[in-house]
């Protein structure tokens, strides 16, 4: 199967050091391994490597004033620039952050004031919304949190119900990270009050799908590079030009004082190229997802029934073209992901953030789920880089596990 890592030269330098032979877009976990969660990460694009090179080589600090640091503070805002266009806002309003964890907490803690006040969010955001929410509830703000619909979606009518005149802040994510559902971003936002803050959490959308920060009209929304193809360690916080955001970092000027500290001009230039690319073969990249992932369904549904989506049907415009949530009702969920893994398939029961967890999916909580498919869900995610014959092999491995599983649990 395919994917992006480094290939050594199995013979030493003379220093005894591995010789970088040349980029691949391949995964190299192991000779027969298939990886199915890119929604956890993704292997870097091609040419996302060589575009971070000219940060090693202008290597000075970004805030320097000399020749070389100018240099490198040319290529921070060249970077910048292109980021600002790729997602349709200006490059003042781009933050770059650590990850979208990150840019998640500056948002959040960085629009609520000290003056208690209301908030709205869903049981559907990934941890890094949730627990500072409930940090927040703990200082003495409200969280309202609002009801979802069985295909895992917010109505915007629940969450215009439920604004008041101490509401200061509605947390949406664009794309669910489980289930691939996309949320009503868009028709909520433009009927928000003025005085109502959206912040969007599109950690699992930028690149899968057109993102456009104006024509959203959200507040604030934040993006990991690693999630389309970018190196980890770096994200952005768009926020909204006017927007005052109080920062979570002190000790420096970077950034308007927004996130202070050194810029990591290499994962920056890393996060611009992928996100290039990204968007550039983003159609295509959709239409070939939509393709596997229904070829995949329809291997597990005729196979090893029941078979229960939790996602979004293939072809539907409201779920990401590469996720798909199953549950395989009879089989635990930590058991069939253990026995996936042995047999040489990478996939996942939730977030990669909170995969230690032994509790069921809150996502599939809020979507009130019955048990046995509460208990038996695994999410699958897709990427550019399978072909037909790495996602045959996936299925049958799987079916293989599911059978197995089912067998054991009934001769008990």
């Amino acid at each position: 199967m395919h994917g992006s890592a480094t290939v050594y030269n199995a013979n030493p330098d003379r220093a005894g050091r591995k010789q970088v032979v040349k980029p691949e877009y391949r995964i190299r976990v192991s000779t027969n391994f298939l990886y199915l969660d890119y929604n956890a990460t993704t292997p870097l694009r091609p040419g996302v490597w060589e575009a971070m090179r000219p940060a090693l080589e202008a290597f000075g600090n970004p805030a320097s004033a000399h020749t070389v640091g100018r240099k490198a503070r040319q290529l921070l805002e060249t970077a910048r620039e292109q980021v600002a266009a790729r997602l349709g806002a200006q490059p003042e309003e781009v933050t770059f952050t650590s990850g979208a964890t990150e840019a998640n907490n500056l948002a959040l803690f960085g629009l609520i004031g000290p003056t208690p006040c209301q908030m709205l969010a869903s049981p559907l955001e990934h941890p890094c919304i949730l627990e500072p929410l409930r940090i927040l509830a703990q200082r003495g703000h409200t969280v309202d949190w609002l009801p979802v619909t069985p295909r895992g979606q917010v109505e915007p009518a629940a969450v215009l119900a439920r604004i008041t005149d101490d509401t200061r802040l509605v947390c949406l994510m664009l794309a669910n990270h489980e289930t691939g559902a996309i949320q009503p971003v868009r028709t909520i936002a433009r009927a928000l009050p003025q005085t109502v803050f959206l912040h969007c959490d599109a950690a699992q959308a930028v690149g899968k799908i057109p993102v456009h920060f104006p024509d959203l009209g959200v507040t604030t929304l934040s993006v990991s590079a690693h999630k389309f193809g970018g190196p980890k360690g770096v994200g952005v916080l768009l926020t909204r030009a006017g927007v005052k955001l109080h920062p979570l970092l002190f000790g420096g000027h970077q950034q308007g004082g927004r996130r202070p500290g050194t810029e990591p001009v290499a994962l920056v230039l890393g996060l611009a190229q992928a996100l290039e690319l990204a968007c550039a073969d983003r159609e295509a990249d959709a239409e070939k997802l939509q393709r596997l992932r229904s070829r995949f369904l329809e291997q597990l549904l005729a196979a090893v029934p029941p078979v229960v989506p939790n996602s979004p049907a293939p072809g539907d415009p409201d779920g990401l073209p590469g996720t798909l949530n199953l549950s395989f009702p009879g089989c635990r969920s930590d058991l069939l992901l253990m026995r996936c893994d042995l047999a040489g398939v990478a996939c996942s029961t939730g977030s990669a953030c909170s995969s230690g967890s032994l509790l069921p999916s809150p996502v599939l909580q809020a979507m009130q789920v019955p048990e046995s498919v509460l208990r038996s869900a695994i999410r699958f995610s897709f990427g550019p880089s399978l072909s037909e014959i790495d996602i045959d092999e996936a299925a049958q491995r799987i079916i293989s596990c599911v059978r197995s599983l089912r067998e054991s649990s009934n001769s008990r």
